[in-house]
């Protein structure tokens, strides 16, 4: 395992040109099995050591920018991604339990900020920045600010008897 973190960190572009590999329709099957070996192994060292989980089959047309690393970033197998993604921290992207195929679809050159959680089979418009701890569960227009709703309190629901 650390062979396999090793080169990821110290090669990333090898890294992510295998994970392109194993997502094309096309190619040969031994190969993109050795390659999912390979990118498991990775994912496995990097969820085991740091929390976060990159799901192998999410689809990246560049990699991501990960000012921080993959601190407990978890994203969903059928996340589809643009260019120029910036992810911080702790951010989620994850299917509804609706269907597990209803994943978000990220545009390009989209930046999410630390704790955001996105979630459903919505599309986030390109150039848009979504902000701290925001909850994302509709679609975004292109060049657009989400920030955090504001919080409500439920009366009556949960009181202690």
């Amino acid at each position: 395992m650390k062979v396999s973190y090793y080169l990821q960190k110290y090669h990333p572009q090898k890294y992510w040109n295998r994970r392109q590999y194993v997502v094309q329709k096309n190619g040969n099957k031994f190969l993109k099995y050795f390659y999912l070996y390979y990118i498991r192994r990775c994912d496995a060292y990097n969820c085991a050591s740091l929390g976060t989980h990159l799901c192998g089959g999410a689809q990246f047309e560049e990699p991501p920018i990960l000012p921080h690393g993959l601190k407990g970033i978890v994203i969903s197998h059928y996340a589809k991604f643009g260019k120029g993604v910036r992810i911080f921290q702790h951010v989620t992207i994850g299917n509804d339990e609706r269907d597990i195929t209803n994943a978000p679809t990220i545009g390009d050159n989209v930046i999410i900020y630390p704790g955001a959680v996105i979630i459903g089979k919505i599309s986030i418009g390109s150039n848009s920045i979504i902000g701290a701890n925001a909850i994302v569960v509709d679609d975004v227009p292109e060049g657009s600010l989400v920030v955090c709703q504001k919080s409500r309190i439920i009366e009556g629901k949960y009181k202690e008897k």
